[in-house]
């Protein structure tokens, strides 16, 4: 029977190819989550999967980006919600893993695995991408678990090191709407910024126990090549950083988007 601590909200958007992989690695980890599916864009192709599987479709209004991932954590009634991504899928020890670090640290805002990506249907555990990642999350990595504001930014202010669905949420410990923001791309970096603040710690687990799938189609691809991205990131850095040195970093940081490319590995 499923637990009552931990569950995987799937946020199912029109029809993806990949979403029945995701259900299925979420069904078989070793640790018996409960698992929905959250959807704004209800359709037979999320129908007719939820009843294969025998999970509970929980359908809401599209507002934003950030309002449907927000929407998504609020679809659970359990005290550990995992935003589980439509296309991409979770290693069996995911969910066992979350727990015991919850377990051990209970005051923390989130839980967050290290992550692979997923490119042309393979398994990529390192790149000049992750490699940048890894260095920049060095401080997380000694410790586990960071408490001070200071140390929590500090793993965030030369980039957005933390993957989103490999974020685990203790919902008692978090605000009501985390991501609620304008932000077309980076609703999640504004999310780790925003929380970066609060009381509670970054807990992290540094082992690849998720797979990022990194599409040419995908949402953050199409908006990167509309130069979306750029103001974005601009925008979030001046919260960490004086104008000048914002826009340096984000000149440089422009460049690694082209990471986000199929034909750069």
């Amino acid at each position: 029977m499923p637990n009552k601590l931990h569950t995987f909200v799937i946020l199912a958007y029109q029809e993806s190819s990949y979403l029945e992989n995701c259900i299925k690695s979420v069904l078989n980890q070793t640790y018996p989550s409960q698992v929905v599916i959250a959807t704004t864009t209800k359709n037979s192709h999320i129908t007719n999967l939820a009843k294969k599987y025998h999970l509970q479709i929980v359908e809401g209004e599209h507002t934003t980006i950030g309002g449907d991932f927000d929407f998504a954590i609020h679809a659970a009634d359990t005290p550990l919600v995992t935003i589980a991504h439509q296309d991409d899928i979770y290693e069996k020890n995911y969910a066992a893993s979350v727990v015991n670090a919850y377990n051990k640290h209970p005051k923390s805002l989130i839980i967050f695995t290290d992550y692979y990506e997923i490119r042309n249907n393979k398994k990529t555990f390192t790149n000049t991408n992750l490699k940048i990642k890894r260095i920049l999350l060095l401080p997380i990595r000694a410790k586990n678990s960071l408490n001070s504001i200071f140390m929590k930014r500090l793993i965030l202010k030369f980039g957005c090191t933390i993957c989103c669905p490999a974020v685990t949420f203790v919902a008692k410990n978090c605000p009501k709407n985390i991501f609620k923001s304008h932000f077309e791309c980076n609703c999640d970096w504004h999310a780790w910024e925003k929380l970066s603040k609060k009381s509670g710690a970054f807990t992290f687990i540094p082992k690849p126990l998720m797979g990022h799938r990194i599409s040419e189609n995908s949402t953050t691809t199409n908006i990167i090549n509309q130069g979306i991205r750029t103001k974005e990131d601009y925008e979030i850095f001046t919260r960490f950083w004086p104008k000048p040195i914002a826009k340096a970093l984000t000149n440089f940081y422009q460049k690694s988007e082209k990471s986000n490319s199929l034909k750069n590995q």
